[in-house]
């Protein structure tokens, strides 16, 4: 099969014709059809994600359908339509586990990093931790709800019922979020960096109230914010726009540091929070809501031999929503 291929830190990744993998026991063989390309997947490529399997066939937000079941693997049969997120696998029998917190168990291995992911014609996955997917949406406007809507919905859960959102960075997650943000009554004002004037519109095209710079104060004090940039010091814009018991989220998995800050930014009961991965009930939850809302994904679509491109413009900020990989 042709699979796009990461060997090495530094280096763009390569096409490679690989040897089609067979689903084991408890697995199944994806054909796949999409493939959502995420920020993390630059963190694994640009060496900030430490250990990733090498070589390794990136990609988390996988659509497609199954070709191939392996033994006991009864939940899917061929042709049923599949998605298949970020978190591949858990131990389930751990504290966390056991407790309805498997994003955090500490023997967990993920699509795209520990295991082979969707950059490329197949992909195997455990059945366990593998979704059904509705026909309500297309292939290449499902596939950004495997991560950027699932990792997205889990910041909005954590980040409490407050009417006045912030959202700090509008890509792929924040156009999704805002959606269900607005669809739940709630106002948004969302953030850019200072030359990113398109994200700000496209921000107030999604339902915005208000978009700015980053570093501006908004028209209203926020009940929570969001931060999807992977900015360490908007971790203090964001501490200063919320109100006294306001909660700010970080959502992505990797983060430059965060400046020293004065206390009296976080007190008032002030919380700052991290979103670790996701569960397998986040995505059971989010994939009903986001046809109710209904959630509409903007794609930019690339060939698999343009994964490169891919990931060089949403790299460089250029994409409007998200960019998804398509197969021929």
């Amino acid at each position: 099969m042709r699979a796009m291929l990461f060997e090495e830190v530094g280096r763009a990744l390569r096409l490679a014709g690989v040897p089609e993998p067979a689903p084991g026991p408890g697995e199944v063989l994806i054909r796949v059809t999409a493939c959502g390309v995420c920020r993390t997947d630059l963190h694994i490529i640009d060496g900030e994600l430490a250990a990733p399997k090498l070589p390794l066939i990136p990609g988390h937000q996988i659509v497609g359908r199954i070709a191939a079941v392996g033994k006991g693997a009864s939940r899917f049969a061929i042709g049923d339509r599949v998605g298949v997120p970020w978190l591949g696998s858990t131990c389930n029998s751990c504290r966390y586990c056991l407790s309805g917190r498997e994003n955090l168990c500490g023997e967990a291995r993920f699509t795209g990093y520990q295991i082979d992911g969707g950059f490329a014609e197949f992909a195997v996955a455990d059945s366990r931790f593998t979704f059904p997917l509705s026909e309500g949406y297309a292939d290449l406007r499902a596939a950004p709800l495997l991560c950027a809507g699932l990792i997205g919905y889990r910041s909005l859960v954590l980040a409490g019922d407050g009417e006045r959102l912030g959202i700090y960075g509008f890509g792929a997650a924040a156009h999704i979020v805002t959606q269900v943000a607005r669809w739940q009554g709630r106002k948004v004002f969302a953030f850019s960096r200072e030359g990113d004037a398109a994200s700000r519109r496209f921000a107030i095209d999604m339902g915005a109230v208000w978009a700015g710079t980053s570093l501006e104060t908004p028209p209203e004090e926020l009940d929570a914010a969001i931060i999807f940039a992977p900015a360490g010091e908007l971790v203090p814009a964001a501490l200063r726009a919320v109100a006294p018991g306001g909660t700010v989220v970080c959502g992505g998995i990797h983060m430059s540091d965060i400046p020293s800050f004065p206390y009296e930014i976080l007190w008032g009961e002030r919380v700052v929070r991290s979103v670790a991965n996701l569960t397998r009930r986040d995505g059971e939850e989010f994939l009903a809501l986001a046809p109710l809302v209904p959630v509409t994904t903007e794609v930019t679509v690339y060939p698999l031999e343009e994964a490169n491109k891919a990931l060089s413009d949403l790299r460089n900020g250029v994409l409007r929503g998200a960019a998804v990989i398509a197969m021929s």
